[in-house]
């Protein structure tokens, strides 16, 4: 076991910005730092990234957070890295340069090759393979845009002169000079076979893309080398990795089949811990890695919310209704209930478990007597509704009830918020007592592979509850509640442009 004077460091590479966080033994942040970064938006539904800027940022914050943290290099025992998944980097093999920008997992511009492929009457045998939807939400795709519409790279790719890898493979090539991936990151790219656990050949062949582009897969506990001395001073030990909402799920100790968590962020990401084997979903549910301990997979089943605390954004900056976020709790409990409005913030289409890329927006049930406070409260009442419906179906696909969610990310400070979720779902909704739970997971995935966690048990222990909202919810009120609900889902997808 290390000495008690180590720490571990956590990378947390988001879509926005680039967070580093230092952690003692009992999960307790010691030091944190925060860089935004750019956004690029080439065209209507393109997103990029600068790959240089990302490691920049996540290189400055790493430093930052060492730093506020008032501890030495040579006392971090290991660096765990979590990111935002999907997104798609190619670089030069000799040079280690990017050859093109990073395209981002919202971006929509391989909308055609989906198409494309679902023509060609692959759909079926992706989602076989990989537990994923044919969509540009996926790496693989991307990669084709890439090889298609850029000139000479598919002639490069095509020599062995490339890489392709998510953002965690960039970080770890520019930490450790390793061309490396992870399991949980690799499920993501519509590239590899999560029951075989390796690249598919046939996919890669169906996608055009050449297999030497390719990183390791590796554990998510696992040794990808050493970062260099000349970056911190000391060469510290890359030995955890994990895609964001799968280093969620791990940090909520969330080990035993059938437990759950929500991140309640701009969107929401509900994942369910579904055991040593892959459960298909009947309900457009995705089959995704958890983790990989290096004893073989544990899988999970995920769902998405597009829209979730970007509802009350909409409502702040494009209504103009809330002065700030923070204002929309205390509007949402001034009156009794919504008025009869309900929001169906389908602004990007709905996500899980509806998948349909045409539904838009809808506000129903508005009346004279409509106030804002009204509004509010049904667009954060629609947060729960459509984690609701995620829940519910995973918990069909399951095949039996989750007795409580955990609940992490910005949105989950609302308590509004998180009553009415526990009143919807039926069933409890804990918070964790600390709000840092991504990169706490990374920190264990690096932490348990040095010792400096004995096992999942040191995990579970250091895992405590901060709140607690049990149902209250009349079964009669919930029944016709969700009943509107389920109406104006019908009518914001019937409603096309």
């Amino acid at each position: 076991m290390p000495h008690k004077d180590q720490y571990v460091l956590a990378l947390d590479q988001g879509t926005t910005s680039s967070r580093a966080i230092v952690f003692n033994q009992g999960g307790t942040a010691i030091g944190k730092m925060q860089i935004p970064f750019n956004q690029i938006y080439p065209r209507p539904g393109w997103v990029e990234h600068d790959p240089e800027e990302i490691w920049r940022s996540q290189y400055d914050a790493a430093v930052g957070a060492i730093a506020a943290a008032q501890i030495l290099p040579s006392q971090i025992a290991a660096i765990g890295i979590t990111n935002q998944r999907e997104t798609t980097l190619l670089w030069d093999r000799t040079t280690g340069k990017p050859v093109h920008n990073a395209i981002v997992w919202q971006c929509r511009r391989s909308a055609a090759i989906c198409q494309e492929l679902r023509a060609l009457g692959y759909e079926a045998e992706i989602r076989e393979r990989t537990g994923l939807v044919l969509d540009p939400y996926f790496s693989g795709t991307k990669l084709m845009w890439l090889f298609d519409e850029v000139p000479g790279l598919r002639a490069k790719a095509e020599r062995g002169d490339l890489m392709f890898g998510t953002v965690d493979s960039w970080l770890i090539y520019r930490l450790t000079g390793r061309h490396a991936t992870d399991a949980t990151n690799a499920s993501r790219t519509l590239l590899f076979n999560i029951k075989e656990g390796r690249w598919d050949q046939d996919l890669l062949k169906m996608m055009r893309i050449p297999a030497s582009v390719l990183p390791a897969v590796l554990p998510s506990s696992a040794d990808y080398g050493y970062a260099k001395k000349d970056l911190f001073g000391a060469e510290i030990p890359v030995t955890g990795c994990a895609g964001d909402q799968q280093a969620a799920l791990f940090g909520h100790a969330c080990f035993q089949p059938g437990s759950s968590k929500n991140t309640y962020g701009t969107g929401c990401f509900a994942l369910m811990n579904t055991g040593s084997e892959p459960v298909a979903s009947k309900h457009s549910l995705l089959t995704t890695i958890a983790w990989d301990l290096g004893k073989g997979y544990t899988y999970a089943l995920e769902g998405s919310v597009f829209i979730a605390g970007a509802v009350v954004q909409w409502l702040r900056d494009e209504l103009k209704v809330l002065a700030d976020s923070a204002e929309s709790e205390r509007l949402a409990r001034s009156v009794p209930d919504s008025g009869g409005v309900v929001l169906v913030p389908a602004f990007v289409g709905m996500g899980a478990p509806y998948w349909d890329p045409d539904a838009r927006g809808a506000i129903l049930g508005v009346t004279r007597g409509t106030s804002r406070a009204h509004l509010v409260r049904a667009a954060i009442e629609a947060v729960a509704y459509q984690s609701r419906d995620l829940i519910r179906a995973m918990e069909s696909d399951f095949g039996s009830a989750v007795p409580f969610i955990k609940a992490d990310g910005g949105a989950s400070a609302n308590s509004f918020l998180m009553q009415f979720q526990a009143d919807v779902l039926d069933r409890p909704v804990i918070l964790p007592e600390t709000g840092e739970v991504t990169a706490l997971g990374a920190s264990y995935l690096a932490g348990l592979k040095v010792g400096y966690w004995a096992g999942l048990e040191d995990v579970e222990r250091n895992w405590r509850r901060k709140r607690e909202f049990e149902p209250e919810m009349s079964d009669e009120l919930r029944a016709r509640l969700l009943a509107r609900w389920d109406k104006a889902v019908e009518v914001a997808r019937a409603f096309k442009l």
